[in-house]
């Protein structure tokens, strides 16, 4: 895992989005844009959009901006905007590790994310194909983070494997390297270097043999950590410096 294959530096200035998708609402789509669930499935309550007020490339890297700010759409009302994109299409892998150097945002009810999601279902629906968590945060808990894997072969069958690690000296609001190695054999989560977790692979129960897409978004509400909105830390900001692709 040494050969650098894909990599987007956001601080040079010569990085744009065009190996991206920006997604916008907030209704899960199946594949083929049909609504699945509104919350994009997590109760989430933010509408995505791709205003430049809530996603934009500064000298600090990519920024994933969360505001209050009501939005209407479909006969509903949405208190809150962020901003949500992935790779879909554009870039997958299956094997390799992966570094995002983020710097994620402090406060009740948000919640930052760097994870991955099956390019094609071969096993099924969610979660029967997979997905894997690099990086979760809760906005309230500054010094701790989590690497999450999801399958199972259907809903009431969902098996959630989830490692957390404490930062030891600093917190998320810092810069930091997350990163996945992934094989055949295991699947390992690091925070600058340091290995906090590993899953060995179960090549018939897991789903983890086929390519991923790479999915970066800045929830505001929603299931995984269900507390109230601290609407005093809004605006706030998810930074991606840079992403390497390593096989």
């Amino acid at each position: 895992m040494n050969k650098l294959i894909w990599q987007q530096n956001f601080v040079d200035g010569s990085t744009d989005l065009s190996a991206w998708n920006i997604r916008l609402g907030n209704d899960l789509l199946d594949s083929n844009g049909n609504v699945v669930c509104p919350g994009w499935g997590n109760g989430e309550q933010q509408f995505y959009t791709g205003n430049s007020n809530n996603l934009y490339i500064n000298e600090f890297g990519l920024n994933l901006c969360a505001r209050r700010e009501t939005t209407e759409a479909d006969g509903r009302s949405f208190a809150y905007t962020s901003a949500r994109l992935d790779t879909r299409n554009h870039l997958s892998f299956c094997y390799g590790k992966l570094v995002i150097r983020a710097k994620l945002p402090v406060g009740q009810g948000l919640w930052p994310a760097i994870w991955l999601l099956p390019q094609k279902e071969v096993y099924g629906p969610w979660p029967a194909s997979g997905e894997i968590d690099i990086m979760e945060a809760k906005g309230r808990l500054p010094k701790q983070v989590s690497g999450t894997l999801h399958y199972g072969k259907d809903w009431d069958h969902k098996v959630t494997d989830e490692f957390s690690y404490q930062l030891k000296n600093s917190t998320i609001n810092e810069f930091h390297d997350y990163a996945l190695e992934w094989d055949a054999k295991s699947i390992r989560w690091l925070v600058d270097g340091y290995c906090y977790a590993e899953r060995r692979q179960q090549p018939d129960i897991m789903p983890f043999d086929e390519s991923f897409y790479l999915v970066l978004n800045l929830a505001v509400g929603g299931w995984y950590d269900n507390v109230a909105v601290d609407e005093a830390v809004l605006p706030a900001v998810m930074t991606v410096s840079g992403i390497w692709l390593y096989q």
